[in-house]
């Protein structure tokens, strides 16, 4: 968008076209009175009509670039500022192999919990993100970052049994993520921690005390149980035994336990819509406020009207020297 910084000098313009009106008239009441000579060579013809053209209105075009420039041109760019602080968030996903477990139609647990932490990085916006995975130990998989796609990619990547240890080390995860969020100067810092079992190896087992660790720290944990009731289709691949069956093993009682003393809430899903419908919950829950603040940012434009305006006076004081100079 264009706007004008000194928008009265535009008010010039009018009275430009009336006094250039006003020479124009007078100009051809005296061309009109004097005599015409005749059998001019076409080339002084043409000098002639230049002439009575040329000056004249160059100075008039060259008054209109002048007073457009007097207005200070500008181009106006319009932004919101994002606000300073945001809430850092470390999504903590469980790869045992249990998470095989094929309730959660049309995935399994651990692609059905790969979709919703998908589209819960997406709603996010100033926000830190990371992704923590465990299994019989934990890893940290992305540093957090706003680097939304690349935590996307990292989060599609992750499969089953991606630490190579075999159980469920929930005590190790949570630790885990609290070691990166605990210097963060972020106004709010959480841990989304999934799983579909209970904590049976690792070096931390005491999870009450991880939770208050986490506590410590001001970070809040969002447990989410990911089982179906009853026994749960995992496939094998095993052409002798194709497909096995596993009963439900989740620890429900610790995991709300968790999210109680750290201030967070424990959600279980049963199925992909109530585990989509869970990370909306926490979506909501953990969003940044803050007022917009909108800036705009002015590039000058005066110099591309000044520059041609003053190119254009120095022709014309050269023509009407030189190739103007004898008129018949």
């Amino acid at each position: 968008m264009t706007v004008f910084k000194h928008p009265l000098f535009l008010l010039l313009l009018p009275l430009l076209g009336v006094l250039a009106g006003l020479a124009r008239a007078q100009s051809a009441r005296r061309l009109n009175s004097a005599p015409v000579p005749t059998g001019l060579p076409a080339r002084e013809s043409l000098r002639s009509v230049l002439f009575s053209l040329l000056p004249f209105w160059g100075r008039v075009l060259a008054i209109t670039l002048l007073i457009f420039a007097l207005a200070r041109p500008q181009k106006a760019a319009r932004g919101e500022a994002p606000p300073s602080e945001g809430i850092d968030i470390m999504l903590t996903l469980d790869t045992s192999g249990s998470m095989a477990a094929e309730d959660f139609a049309p995935y399994n647990r651990l692609e059905a919990a790969k979709a919703a932490a998908a589209a819960f990085v997406k709603k996010r916006h100033n926000d830190r993100i990371g992704a923590t995975v465990f299994g019989g130990t934990a890893l940290l998989t992305c540093p957090l970052t706003l680097d939304y796609q690349s935590v996307l990619e990292l989060l599609d990547s992750t499969y089953l049994d991606m630490t190579k240890a075999e159980g469920t080390a929930v005590g190790d995860a949570i630790i885990t993520a609290v070691n990166h969020l605990k210097d963060s100067k972020a106004k709010s810092k959480v841990i989304v921690l999934l799983t579909d079992g209970r904590s049976n190896v690792g070096m931390v087992t005491d999870l009450p005390l991880a939770a208050r660790t986490a506590a410590a720290y001001d970070i809040k944990i969002y447990t989410i149980g990911t089982a179906g009731k009853g026994r749960a289709k995992v496939t094998t691949g095993d052409p002798a035994q194709p497909v096995v069956y596993i009963e439900e093993d989740l620890d429900e009682p610790t995991l709300r336990e968790i999210a109680g003393l750290t201030g967070g809430e424990f959600y279980r899903a049963k199925n992909y819509a109530e585990l989509d419908k869970i990370y909306s919950k926490i979506d909501a829950l953990e969003k940044t406020k803050f007022e917009a603040k909108t800036y705009t940012n002015y590039t000058d434009l005066y110099l591309y009207l000044l520059a041609p305006a003053l190119a254009l006076l120095a022709a014309l004081y050269v023509l009407e020297r030189t190739y103007f100079r004898v008129i018949p």
